[in-house]
């Protein structure tokens, strides 16, 4: 291999200076990888470096040379020139140099198995690039891992969640903020990796649900990554609008304002403004364009840290698979693409229309379109319903039928501004089924929390243009689409 791909003295100074100061070791362990270090028995010295602090034991030459001896892979010669390396004070820029050459040796790696996958397998073009994509994506957060993980490695990370849980307290939220407390308290919120399906008849509010949770996320600094496929992104922002200013959809939509709702829309587009939201519009997308765009927009914005994807169904398929082979295809597509960022993905997804001629219309896994795969690979699958969509349209029926047979209607059914809604918890892999009870706000296309917590709710929003007053006119606008 070419001397410009590793750097052995670089690799003994390193490893020498944290022998001679231990206690650098532990912000050093989170820069450095194993795999990083060219030579085998460099990489056995870091890793027992990393034993060894799992273990809080001394990091010197006497535990090291043990914790080697037991792996059957202790090496003299090569710790005797570790020993009698200079150590350095700033080991910043020999970090850095180690992490580059990794990075290039991983890159001549992959130019290997770009070869072969392009050559030697039976894989389309779209396979190939998906493929590549994955392992650039792998190498650039540094992310490649074993195979396996080993007992003490597992024992270690799981005994760290719960440290870092007992350091939160009586908090419920593990996860990624729903947005609603009630919800929260069932789901611990969104986790990362995993896969949520929100799914509805048309008309119950599935987007209007998730979009309000996406402006909870955001007005928390946090970043969504939004893939519309059903509307275009400038409909997806007066929705938000509408939730954060109050003022109904319709009346956003004709631009019929009074003086305060204009002032109220200026400063929520001004927070907007600051916004970390990402938005793709485009109508047509399949599972490897999704992987792709998403790939690379995690990449740029690591501070991304959900997607949604409206709707399932829409999305295409890659090939001429039956159908159902394809939503297959792109329920597990997502779920792995979930776990491979290390983000939780929503997907909504429409609901076969038979449980209309049910009695009680409240849905259930079997209702969900080409469930089958969908139902395996969703961790949480939440139903939207609200019995106030039916009540109204068999209101109307009974109305048509009366005029239709000349009889007097009267009227049964009053429309209401705020309608109860539940959201069912269908599937939980880690957590209870049940249901949550929520309010939606019809002209603001607002769902928030039923009566015990939707006073703080409203007071949340009606306080939150105080909140936005620091925020500067020339914040530059963070909704984009990507191309």
């Amino acid at each position: 291999m070419q001397d410009n791909l590793y750097n052995l003295a670089f690799e003994r100074s390193i490893l020498s200076s944290i022998i001679f100061e231990p206690q650098q070791f532990d912000e050093l362990s989170s820069i450095l990888k194993k795999d990083d270090f060219y030579l085998p028995a460099h990489q056995d010295i870091f890793h027992a470096m990393t034993l060894l602090l799992r273990k809080d034991a001394p990091i010197d030459e006497e535990f090291i040379k043990k914790e080697l001896m037991k792996m059957k892979k202790f090496d003299e010669r090569v710790m005797l020139e570790i020993l009698s390396a200079n150590p350095i004070a700033n080991t910043k820029a020999y970090v850095a140099e180690i992490k580059d050459k990794s990075l290039k040796r991983h890159l001549l790696t992959l130019t290997t198995e770009i070869k072969r996958v392009t050559i030697e397998e039976d894989f389309s073009s779209a396979e190939v690039i998906d493929i590549v994509e994955k392992k650039l994506y792998e190498i650039t957060q540094n992310s490649q891992t074993s195979d396996f993980k080993d007992s003490p490695k597992m024992t270690y990370d799981t005994m760290e969640y719960i440290k870092e849980m007992k350091a939160r307290g009586n908090s419920v939220l593990v996860g990624v903020d729903t947005g609603y407390h009630e919800l929260n308290k069932m789901t611990t919120g969104f986790g990362k990796g995993d896969l949520i399906i929100i799914a509805a008849r048309p008309a119950m509010g599935k987007t209007s649900f998730v979009l309000n949770t996406v402006n909870s996320l955001i007005l928390q600094g946090k970043g969504v990554a939004f893939f519309s496929l059903e509307m275009p992104a400038e409909q997806l922002m007066l929705r938000l609008l509408s939730i954060q200013t109050s003022i109904p959809l319709q009346q956003l939509r004709l631009g019929d304002m009074n003086d305060d709702q204009w002032s109220n829309l200026s400063i929520a587009i001004n927070r907007m403004n600051g916004a970390k939201l990402y938005v793709d519009d485009h109508g047509s997308l399949n599972i490897n364009q999704l992987r792709s765009k998403l790939r690379k927009l995690k990449n740029q914005h690591p501070e991304i840290e959900i997607a949604v994807i409206d709707y399932l169904q829409i999305m295409q398929g890659v090939g001429n698979q039956d159908r159902h082979l394809q939503v297959s295809e792109i329920s597990r597509g997502l779920k792995m693409l979930a776990r491979e960022l290390g983000m939780p993905i929503v997907a909504l997804s429409q609901l076969n229309r038979g449980l209309e001629s049910r009695n009680d219309k409240r849905p259930m896994l079997s209702d969900i379109r080409e469930s089958g795969s969908i139902e395996q690979d969703a961790d949480i699958i939440l139903f939207v319903y609200r019995d106030d969509v039916y009540l109204y349209k068999e209101e109307k029926e009974r109305e048509k039928a009366s005029k239709a047979e000349g009889r007097e209607f009267t009227a049964t059914y009053q429309e209401k501004e705020e309608e109860e809604a539940e959201i069912i918890i269908g599937k939980q892999r880690n957590g209870p089924t049940g249901h949550v009870k929520l309010l939606f706000q019809k002209k603001l296309t607002r769902f928030v929390d039923a009566p015990s917590y939707a006073k703080g709710v409203q007071t949340i929003y009606e306080n939150i243009d105080t909140k936005s007053a620091n925020m500067g006119l020339n914040d530059s606008i963070s909704l984009s689409t990507i191309f």
